[in-house]
């Protein structure tokens, strides 16, 4: 079937998108609101220390996923059946050798690696336990990643969209079986978003079972090349992830010095309120980026980037909306949250929401443009802007303005980075359009 450059066909991938994306999400949303309810604000803090895990885990199964489903695409669009199929098997190949690093460091490191964190004689159990099973479910999150990718790339993005929600819907009702009536604590919480990517997987296999699916695995040798170009295309999803869980460290870091364990637990709510908006914007770019990659591989690149005008667009009416509803609902967001009633934790998540949360239209575009780079292929700005956002700028911020203005500067470091990215991100736009002009006037 032929793809059209329409706004029927972007709203039919990126809704789709956007509501698995959000499903996923909610992963740890969820963790967040029971154990919030079940552990009181010790867990809040132990959950918050040990999320960045999980951000390193997600971060590799979107790295291997996107990688290798967008040159998939690319592949099917140019008629390389056989080098689509070498592309998803090396795909598992590096989900295996991922899976076994994870497994490994839960299994002999998950202690130490609490310790680590920040966890302290209060919370130390309770983020050991996290981690522990999160490390050993790594496996089951990597594969139901790359099966959501390679699933919405081989034309079924609403059984991709179906699994994620369906995986995420279970992942709600199991935090609260196993948290209340079975009384299983953080251990609860972390089983049942464990299990959660287990169910996601068992519906993907619908698309095999029916044999709707276009990719199967290649005999052959392990070839270099095509690991090469999942991790090279892959890459700056995996800083968007990981960058969120450096970040993390680093804020939980600085928080602890200036406002303790409550602090930690204000900046756990805006975090993880944060991760469904950034799953909103993600799955927006994530939705187009088979449709750019396909147009971009029948050689069609003035149809890619108009549906990243519309990828922008999109992403630019969700931020209003979205800041709109944070704004409104700042004193019921946190109060949610705050199960304890912690007056101070009030305050400060509320502060927080207010002034972190300015930074969503410039993290629409960010996001949405490094995904565009390297869904056609331009890895070098992808990951300019990728790492920008993630390390180069935000880190230094993080420094300088929580030394400048203590805890109003911790809910400044976003917007300001999120602000010189997307300036960055458009002068390397423009270039990278002017550099193809020059190229298709010598050629005329």
């Amino acid at each position: 079937m032929k793809l059209k450059a329409n706004f029927q066909t972007f709203m039919e991938y990126t809704f789709l998108s956007v509501l698995g994306s959000l499903g996923v999400s909610c992963y740890i949303l969820a963790d967040t609101f029971f154990i919030s309810l079940g552990c009181g604000a010790n867990g809040l803090t132990a959950l918050n220390l040990a999320v960045p895990l999980y951000n390193f885990i997600h971060g590799t199964g979107l790295m291997i996923g996107m990688g290798a489903a967008t040159k998939f695409s690319i592949y099917q669009s140019q008629k390389q059946k056989k080098e689509g199929n070498v592309i998803y098997t090396h795909a598992l190949i590096l989900a295996l050798v991922f899976s076994l690093f994870f497994v490994g460091l839960g299994l002999f490191a998950s202690y130490p690696l609490a310790s680590w964190l920040g966890a302290d004689a209060q919370t130390l159990e309770m983020t050991n336990t996290y981690l522990y099973w999160l490390l050993l479910f790594a496996p089951a999150f990597i594969l139901n990643d790359i099966f959501l990718c390679f699933v919405r790339n081989d034309g079924s993005p609403k059984l991709s969209m179906i699994a994620m929600v369906i995986g995420s819907l279970s992942n709600v009702v199991l935090d609260y079986v196993f948290i209340f009536p079975l009384d299983m604590g953080i251990f609860g919480a972390i089983l049942a978003t464990g299990l959660s990517p287990l169910i996601s997987i068992s519906i993907l296999l619908g698309h095999w079972i029916q044999k709707k699916n276009t990719f199967h695995l290649e005999k052959g040798p392990i070839q270099l090349p095509f690991l090469r170009q999942t991790l090279v295309i892959g890459f700056p999803s995996l800083v968007t992830q990981l960058s969120g869980g450096i970040v993390m460290i680093v804020f939980n870091y600085l928080i602890l010095g200036l406002a303790g364990n409550i602090g930690v637990a204000a900046y756990g709510i805006t975090a993880n309120i944060a991760f469904v908006v950034v799953a909103i914007f993600t799955g927006i770019a994530q939705g187009v980026q088979p449709l750019t990659s396909a147009f971009y591989g029948a050689g069609e690149l003035a149809k890619s980037r108009k549906m990243l005008r519309y990828m922008l667009a999109a992403s630019l009416v969700c931020s209003m909306l979205l800041y709109g509803l944070i704004c409104g609902f700042a004193p019921w967001i946190t109060a949610v949250f705050n199960s304890e009633n912690y007056q101070s934790l009030q305050q400060i998540s509320e502060t927080g929401l207010r002034i972190y949360f300015l930074s969503l239209p410039f993290m629409g575009v960010n996001i949405g443009l490094s995904l565009y780079f390297a869904s056609i292929e331009k890895a070098i700005p992808s990951y300019i802007l990728s790492l920008c956002r993630g390390f180069i700028l935000i880190l230094p911020m993080a420094f300088l303005l929580a030394a400048w203005q203590g805890m109003t500067g911790i809910w400044l470091i976003y917007p300001v980075t999120e602000l010189l990215t997307t300036l960055l991100g458009i002068f390397l736009y423009c270039a990278q359009k002017e550099k193809r002009e020059k190229k298709s006037r010598i050629f005329m």
